[in-house]
């Protein structure tokens, strides 16, 4: 797994911009936030396909400070036959799953960074980037918060994009035995949700969506793109980060 270093260059910055061009083709509430649409009444914004969008316009007086969570389902359906050779389905609980948060973050007076556990970079929320990464909680087993990314509001107009992205750290076998969600909490609006399912195994980082400042409001579109690794997914968005092989820290 990949960390982000805070020691970066210019010019890895604008060798990520060419990168993109001819390479690209893009212009923690652990188990217990799991929102079960078909039990939900479809409430909420759910994007589950590449290039869905969700907007939240600009309230009167401007946004408040907004969530970015990650959560997933810890319960895997089983088939399996009886003696009398009959189908029954069985319900396991996935523990040990650790779904790790991320973005990378792109500010209007042209700084650049990266926020996730491993790194131990957690951002700030009072001074640059006006982006704070909770401390993680290892596993979403236990009820209650896991990791999360709170965006300051009164900043938004300082932000120009943030991208959420999430990886598998351990204990779970491919995406689509857990169906990770990415919920973005605006007060005062339906949560905005993005599914991920795909069964690449291999491919252990989604870059799952964007977030635009557009006129002060903000554009969610779906990305839905899966990579190996952190300098990959860096490299399609273009944004030319520095990555080094690291573990979380205790």
């Amino acid at each position: 797994m990949s960390g982000y270093t805070q020691n970066g260059s210019q010019n890895a910055i604008n060798s990520a911009d060419r990168d993109r061009v001819e390479r690209s083709s893009h212009g923690g509430l652990g188990a217990a936030g799991y929102i079960d649409f078909d039990h939900t009444g479809g409430s909420g914004s759910f994007l589950s396909n590449p290039g869905e969008v969700a907007v939240v316009n600009p309230p009167e007086g401007g946004l408040g400070n907004f969530q970015i969570a990650v959560a997933w389902d810890n319960i895997r359906v089983k088939e399996e036959t009886n003696i009398f050779k009959r189908f029954f389905k069985t319900q396991i609980l996935q523990v040990g799953v650790d779904l790790d948060l991320g973005c990378l973050y792109k500010l209007k007076n042209g700084a650049r960074g990266g926020l996730q556990a491993f790194g131990d970079v957690h951002g700030a929320l009072e001074d640059e980037p006006y982006i704070r990464l909770s401390h993680d909680e290892r596993t979403g087993d236990r009820k209650g918060p896991d990791e999360m990314i709170i965006v300051n509001g009164g900043h938004w107009d300082d932000i120009e994009q943030i991208l959420i992205y999430t990886y598998i750290y351990e204990g779970a076998r491919d995406w689509a035995s857990v169906k990770p969600q990415i919920q973005v909490r605006v007060p005062g609006e339906q949560p905005m949700i993005v599914r991920l399912g795909t069964r690449k195994a291999k491919m252990s980082v989604c870059a799952v969506a964007s977030l635009d400042n557009v006129r002060g409001g903000i554009k969610m579109t779906s990305l839905l793109e899966y990579f190996p690794g952190h300098l990959e997914m860096d490299r399609a968005f273009g944004y030319g980060l520095p990555w080094e092989d690291g573990k979380k820290p205790d």
